[in-house]
Order: structure tokens, then C-alpha cells, then sequence
């Protein structure tokens, strides 16, 4: 869907981005992750030529990317901005009308995602009379509601409670399964988990990873099994060699839930026949790494590289 070959941008002596390429599979959800100041936004405004980079090109369905395209795109950005003494519906029916859609089809599309987001009601009150997470919503409609195949969203989760940030992530999840294909950049890992299909690590301009959400996380599991066991007043390491460290260890509820490291070559199988000889097992699970402990275990090591 999207390509990226080469991306290279600096700013008065501050190198944004450096040789950046990213592949966005269509249909897909795709997290672009990164510290503050790596170069997310960068690569998310050239994309949407808001600003052209110095080196490198863009494609989208094969062809090079041109200011056509834009119209393809809905783009979300981090600074929110709405007309605050414009009333709500005309407003979003004139930002409508900038992405292509004639009035009558606007008001029709409009008022269909204002009674899905429950904010009908506010039609006709301005702008400056909503909250900030009535604002946001009626921002997200407006990008999406002129049915771009290309989504991009800077931190679209901010400033929304849990219950509206779960309304956001079942339509972004919709808009992908009707063909859409969307690019988030977020700090918030579990979203990375509960969304996306691939991803990108951008850091100090380079990208530092990329792949298939679960493709990574298998990548980077290191044979780390979570035992549960009914408690009982024998230590587990009295029943595992001195090897299998037991990295930690929880009591709940008349269980004990206890995380152990097997050394290279170690089977589970071996680990999970000493653990029934002695106790009474209730579960037995792989723990894979989060993609929170991914990406703090990848920035540390780039940072390490450049001290």
C-alpha cells in the first residue's frame, strides 16, 4: 500500500530522519513507535507532503506518491485544531467539502458517525462549547469520513477516557476490516498489542526494527515459562536444578504463579515433569516479552551504542 525507500530529512543541523525505509502492507494496521523527538511526525508530515524530504521517495499503490494522493489520505494529527466559534456541523461539513464530498452526501455521512459517537445533540452548539474529548471525536469523524484508503493517526488515543479510547480502537479495527489501511503512532504499548498487525521503531532517526507484531515477539521470547501450582510450604527451588531461575514468584488466592528462565537447550517439558512430581499444577504457560519490554530493551540498547 505504502512504501518508503531511503527517507532522509534535516533541519537546521538536526538530522529528523536518516535512510528510513518502512513497507505498510494494505489493509493493515501499522504502529510507527518511537521516543519523543526520533522522527515519527516527520516521516507522518512527509508523507501527507507537508513537507518534502531531502532525500528518499514515497509510493503508494506502486506509483510514486503525489499531491493527488493526498485525498486518499485522512490524517489525524497530534495538535488538534477546530474553528472554535464555527457550529459543529457546519464546520465538519466544510472540512468535508475540502476533502472532496459534495454537501448534501457530507450531511448524510456526518450525521450518521455523530449518532454512532452519541453527539447529534451538538450540531448545532459551537465548537468552543465541547469538551476536549467531544472535540477529538468530531476531529477522528472528520478524517475518516470521506473514506480515504489511507489512515494516518498521531496519537489519536490523548486525552480520551477508557470508554471512548475502546470506542476509537473498535472503529479503527472496522475501518481496517472495510478494506482501509491505517498507521498509528502512539506511545501506548498495550494499543500496539490490541491493534496492530506490523510494525516500525523508529529511534534517533534510524529505524531501529520492524515486522510482524507476533513475528517480533517470537524473535525476542526468551524461554521464560509461567508455572501455577496450588501453594504449598515447599520452595520451588528445592524441585528445579540451580540452573532454571526462578525469576519471580506470586501467591494468589491459595496459588502460587511462579515465572521461571530455562537455560539454553532446556525443555519445558523437563521443567513442567519436575514441577508435577512435587506439587498439584493448575496452569502452564510460554511468557512472550510485551512490546513495552521490546521496546524499552531496543531504545536502551541504541542508546547504549551512542554513549
Amino acid at each position: 500500500m505504502l512504501e518508503a525507500r531511503h527517507i532522509t530529512k534535516q533541519f537546521s543541523g538536526h538530522l529528523a530522519l536518516k535512510d528510513v525505509d518502512i513497507e505498510v502492507p494494505a489493509g493493515s494496521v501499522f504502529g510507527l513507535l518511537g521516543p519523543n523527538g526520533a522522527g515519527k511526525t516527520t516521516l507522518i508530515r512527509i508523507i501527507n507532503r507537508i513537507t518534502a524530504p531531502d532525500k528518499g521517495e514515497l509510493f503508494l499503490n506502486g506509483h510514486p506518491l503525489s499531491q493527488d494522493d493526498v485525498l486518499k489520505i485522512g490524517y489525524l494529527p497530534e495538535e488538534r485544531g477546530l474553528y472554535k466559534k464555527m457550529k459543529v456541523g457546519e464546520q465538519a461539513v466544510y472540512l468535508a467539502q475540502l476533502k472532496g464530498m459534495n454537501k448534501t452526501d457530507a450531511n448524510k455521512r456526518l450525521k450518521e458517525w455523530f449518532e454512532k459517537f452519541d453527539i447529534l445533540p451538538w450540531w448545532n452548539r459551537k465548537v468552543e462549547e465541547l469538551s476536549k474529548g467531544m472535540q477529538q471525536k468530531i476531529q477522528f469523524i472528520v478524517t475518516v469520513m470521506h473514506r480515504p484508503q489511507l489512515l494516518i493517526f498521531d496519537e489519536p488515543f490523548s486525552g480520551f477516557d477508557p470508554i471512548n479510547v475502546n470506542l476509537l480502537k473498535d472503529e479503527i479495527l472496522n475501518l481496517r476490516d472495510q478494506g482501509a489501511t491505517v498507521i498509528f503512532s502512539t506511545h501506548n504499548m498495550a494499543s500496539v498489542e490490541e491493534l496492530c498487525d506490523h510494525i516500525a521503531l523508529i529511534d534517533h532517526a534510524e529505524k531501529i526494527l520492524d515486522g510482524k507484531v507476533a513475528d517480533i515477539k517470537e524473535a525476542f521470547k526468551e524461554n521464560v515459562w509461567e508455572v501455577v501450582y496450588m501453594s504449598s510450604v515447599t520452595p520451588i527451588e528445592k524441585v528445579i536444578p540451580r540452573d532454571f531461575s526462578v525469576i519471580r514468584s506470586i501467591a494468589v488466592n491459595g496459588h502460587t504463579q511462579t515465572r521461571i528462565a530455562l537455560p539454553k537447550g532446556a525443555s519445558p517439558n523437563q521443567l513442567l515433569k519436575w514441577v508435577i512430581a512435587e506439587f498439584e499444577v493448575t496452569g502452564f504457560t510460554e511468557v512472550l516479552p510485551t512490546m513495552n519490554d521490546i521496546f524499552i530493551s531496543q531504545v536502551n540498547r541504541k542508546k547504549n551504542r551512542h554513549e
